[in-house]
């Protein structure tokens, strides 16, 4: 048989070649020929009726992200994102995220001070009694900046559960049903920081609640685990060509044993840094896997505009460690910039959008490119009435808060009338508003010069007060 099929193709290629048709007699005997029986046995398909396809809205969406096959020098095949080349172990699963940019070799990072969605409090009230919509919530140009941020960072001051107990004896205790956690999606959240002392308010089993919360939503969070493993890992994004490792941890309760549970060995907690021994050592190993490494950390006392030396420490260590950027939450209030060498901080963010008081905020936005940090920018923004709102450049509103945060920020930081912040040697020279006045004390001889007028004494103030309303029927 072997030869007989042979013996046609061998026919069959020299009929082909010399152009001419095939003899009747081998039509039959090849299947698939253009006629014959077998053609005759094919019947022609019905011609297809055309289809009315309605009309499609255009949504313009970020490029896709595609990771794609490289040869390394020594030929070995290469896994690739955007440029950045993966390893075995750069999954989620190890904290590592994907992540598209709008400009190559660009990412823009946006911060936020503290959130809370706990049902029971005036701002979740109003956002229901307004329609629901996180649009409610935060100003059209505000939102825009989030959503189109590459990374979006705020932190998460409350568990997201419906279990648990308050903790016995704590003034403010929070807790959101685990159905808010779409606000942050609506909002473009990428990661949030759990390293704060709201984040055990209602125990064991509302903190494990919030990780599955987080979880079923898709966004990472930073500073808290299953364990002290787990809360002291970085989480790293590789976007732009890039990897950028965030760390977070919590100086706050600065009593034993604090109300808020630090993560052991085999429980659930937080991760603290009121002795950052442990920290800067997530510190050294983000820096040692990553090209640019963001410190995410709750410190200083509330409703104090002024930081203190124990902030500045730690702000030193943190950047010998190997920190490129420390942003601060837990005040409440605005607390200005200053530079360990050439590493910004930001003490305090403020409330980003967390009661119904009338405060004054911001978003801090941040672009980083392989060479560090591009620039940083303090962009002004208040809540009010339940509403948190981001001033026009130029405004009288927006240049208020810019003077005011330059009085509250050292000589070492300046801030523009667009609000970016870069290093100076001298001072800053520009229009300022005093921060409050009140005692503080000289800079230790060891501390870099810093305006003694800028750092107050540590302290352990009492929670915040909030304006609670009743809950809508």
């Amino acid at each position: 048989m072997k030869h007989f099929t042979l013996l046609i193709l061998t026919i069959l290629i020299s009929v082909m070649l010399a152009g001419c048709s095939l003899p009747e007699d081998l039509k039959d005997m090849i299947p698939g020929s253009s006629d014959g029986p077998a053609a005759e046995q094919a019947q022609e398909p019905e011609a297809a009726k055309p289809v009315e396809i309605p009309a499609m809205t255009t949504v313009e969406t970020a490029p896709a992200a595609v990771e794609t096959e490289t040869v390394s020098e020594d030929g070995a095949e290469e896994n690739s994102f955007e440029g950045y080349v993966l390893t075995e172990e750069d999954i989620p699963e190890n904290g590592v995220y994907t992540k598209s940019v709008k400009t190559p070799g660009e990412v823009t990072i946006v911060f936020g001070g503290d959130i809370d969605f706990d049902t029971g409090y005036a701002n979740m009230n109003a956002l229901r009694s307004r329609g629901g919509d996180i649009s409610a919530a935060l100003s059209p140009g505000l939102l825009s900046l989030l959503r189109d941020s590459d990374i979006c960072m705020l932190n998460n001051e409350f568990p997201y559960s419906d279990r648990g107990t308050p903790t016995a004896g704590k003034k403010f205790t929070f807790r959101a049903p685990p159905s808010t956690v779409h606000y942050l999606t609506d909002m473009g959240v990428d990661i949030v920081g759990l390293a704060n002392n709201h984040a055990y308010d209602h125990g064991k089993d509302a903190l494990l609640d919030t990780f599955d919360t987080l979880d079923s939503e898709g966004i990472p969070y930073v500073g808290a685990g299953h364990n002290i493993e787990e809360a002291s890992k970085p989480v790293y994004f590789i976007a732009g060509g890039m990897k950028i490792g965030i760390v977070c941890a919590t100086q706050i309760e600065r009593t034993s044993p604090p109300d808020t549970k630090e993560a052991t060995e085999t429980e659930p907690g937080v991760l603290r840094t009121l002795d950052p021994a442990r920290f800067l050592g997530v510190i050294e190993e983000a820096e040692a896997h990553s090209d640019f490494v963001i410190v995410f950390v709750h410190w200083g006392s509330e409703n104090k505009n002024e930081f203190e030396a124990s902030q500045r420490d730690l702000a030193e260590k943190y950047a010998a460690a190997g920190a490129d950027l420390i942003m601060g939450a837990h005040p409440h209030v605005l607390q200005g910039f200053d530079y360990v060498g050439n590493v910004p901080v930001m003490y305090s963010m403020g409330n980003f959008w967390f009661n119904s008081k009338t405060l004054d905020n911001c978003a801090v936005q941040a672009v980083i490119t392989r060479d560090g940090l591009k620039s940083l920018r303090f962009i002004p923004c208040q809540q009010r009435d339940c509403r948190t709102t981001m001033f026009d450049e130029g405004s009288e509103e927006f240049n208020r808060i810019i003077r005011q945060m330059r009085g509250f920020s050292t000589d070492h930081a300046d801030i523009d009338d667009s609000g970016f912040v870069t290093y100076t040697e001298t001072s800053k020279g520009r229009e300022t508003l005093p921060p409050s006045a009140s005692s503080k004390p000289a800079p230790k001889p060891d501390v870099p010069a810093v305006d003694p007028a800028l750092i107050a004494p540590d302290a352990q103030p009492a929670e915040a007060p909030e304006t609670q309303a009743p809950p809508q029927e």
